[in-house]
């Protein structure tokens, strides 16, 4: 599409100039919380070694304006593996005869929903491989009706109060019957915007087609869906073209719709059953490049949430969680049915494979607020509305408090002795350290929630 310009960003990144002092200067406007230009972010993508700690320490400080200390929990609910695409990288490929493949049924998500809520969870990411069961002549309608199965169960210590969606691209017309199903965010990751590549590693299927899946965001933002979430699968081709790209993609929805992704999210290609590729991919990114590339999104986007998945280990999550990272799954598994059991063939492999209570101790040792938030949702806050708070880091006067009710609602409901006890010493330590006017709000919010009431917020 016209609105990634791949020439741009190659002549970009071969003229860039290495300059300590210009990188200062963009490191002390991307405090500023207004974001970054596309030239800006392909002077950080070459910073030296030197400056790499500098490029930290503003990421954490961005985070830190916008976010707090917050850190949005989810899980995965992965209801098929099958797929009519073929692409090198996943083991979901149709291609790939090795794996074991299924549908769940809608009783069978109701279950893995039942086993999410008594762990905890209260959002989740429904993901599908892009094939759905016979249902006639509307196959997208095991899709709709899955969204209904979820958001159905309810139980005595909770329900999924939100659920976003990663699937096929859609019509518009049925991105509007998404958005009626009332979703969170769409999600749909490009994989890679180098359109060469793009071919290659997508050799069959409707997921070929690099237009019609690059202008799904445009589709479901006319069909009303205001909060989306775009990512690259890092590994296929250069990160430094790849973020470039990325930022380009972003200003296209700013200047065509006035707002931009509500996420972005930032796997890198993990080891699959029967996936040769997946074990020696092109570009591997290593470790450094990686956190680097989480700090100059947070410099470049500061507003957006960025997400990181159950893929990294928890030492690389822990790192990352410092550089702006501001969402992540938990006890994650990435097969049809893998809350109930593993009978079934998992998309790639995990690097975490700790539970939700112990990723949640983990934070309170950080001292993260885990936060299970939906309000905004709820309350309309999406779109451009969330935008116009979050940019000026207005946001956190609103996901700060509600935080720490869902906080303490985990800690009464569902955690551990040990996270319990060492949860609620850290609430009380945040709380100490909060403006009088928060704290009175937050106060309040958690005295509802010890009194047995579920589900408050501001």
């Amino acid at each position: 599409m016209n609105f990634i310009n791949q020439q741009l960003i190659y002549e970009t990144i071969e003229n860039i100039k290495i300059d300590d002092a210009k990188i200062f200067e963009v490191l002390a406007k991307a405090k500023q919380l207004k974001g970054l230009s596309i030239d800006e972010v392909a002077l950080l993508t070459k910073i030296p070694d030197s400056l790499v700690g500098n490029l930290f320490e503003t990421a954490d400080y961005i985070k830190k304006q916008i976010y707090g200390n917050r850190v949005v929990l989810f899980s995965p609910l992965y209801i098929s593996n099958y797929c009519s695409n073929d692409c090198i990288y996943c083991a979901f490929r149709t291609s790939n005869k090795k794996i074991k493949r299924s549908y769940l049924s809608i009783e069978g998500i109701k279950n893995e929903v039942l086993n999410l809520v008594n762990q905890g969870h209260k959002r989740l990411l429904l993901v599908s491989g892009e094939a759905y069961p016979d249902y006639g002549d509307e196959p997208f309608k095991y899709i709709l009706d899955s969204i209904e199965a979820i958001y159905s169960v309810k139980t005595q210590k909770g329900e999924i109060r939100r659920l976003n969606v990663n699937i096929a691209p859609l019509t518009v017309d049925e991105f509007k019957k998404l958005k009626e199903a009332k979703i969170g965010t769409y999600q749909l990751f490009q994989e890679t915007y180098h359109s060469l590549t793009y071919k290659k590693v997508h050799v069959k299927g409707k997921k070929s087609d690099y237009d019609f899946r690059i202008t799904a965001m445009d589709r479901a933002m006319e069909a009303g869906i205001d909060d989306v979430g775009i990512g690259v699968l890092f590994g296929l081709y250069d990160w430094k073209f790849e973020i470039l790209a990325l930022m380009q993609h972003i200003k296209h929805l700013e200047k065509t719709f006035g707002v931009g992704p509500h996420t972005i999210s930032v796997p890198r290609i993990e080891p699959a059953t029967n996936t040769p590729f997946s074990n020696n991919p092109p570009y591997r990114v290593n470790d450094n490049d990686f956190l680097k590339i989480i700090a100059i999104l947070r410099c470049a986007v500061p507003y957006t949430g960025i997400i990181l998945s159950t893929r990294e280990s928890p030492d690389i999550r822990r790192k990352a969680l410092k550089l702006g990272v501001s969402q992540i799954s938990a006890g994650s598994r990435t097969n049809p049915g893998g809350y109930s059991s593993d009978d079934y063939d998992s998309q790639f492999s995990l690097g975490d494979h700790r539970s939700l209570d112990e990723v949640i101790g983990d934070l309170i040792d950080m001292e993260f607020i885990p936060s299970f938030c939906t309000a905004c949702y709820r309350l309309g806050r999406t779109g451009a509305d969330f935008m116009d708070m979050a940019k000026p880091g207005l946001i956190k006067e609103y996901c700060s408090p509600n935080a720490m009710s869902t906080f303490m609602e985990y800690l009464i409901d569902f955690a551990s002795k040990e996270t319990g006890h060492k949860g609620k010493i850290l609430i009380e330590h945040v709380l100490n350290n909060m403006d009088d006017k928060l704290c009175k709000k937050t106060k309040r919010l958690i005295e509802k929630v010890k009194e047995g009431k579920r589900d408050v917020y501001c």
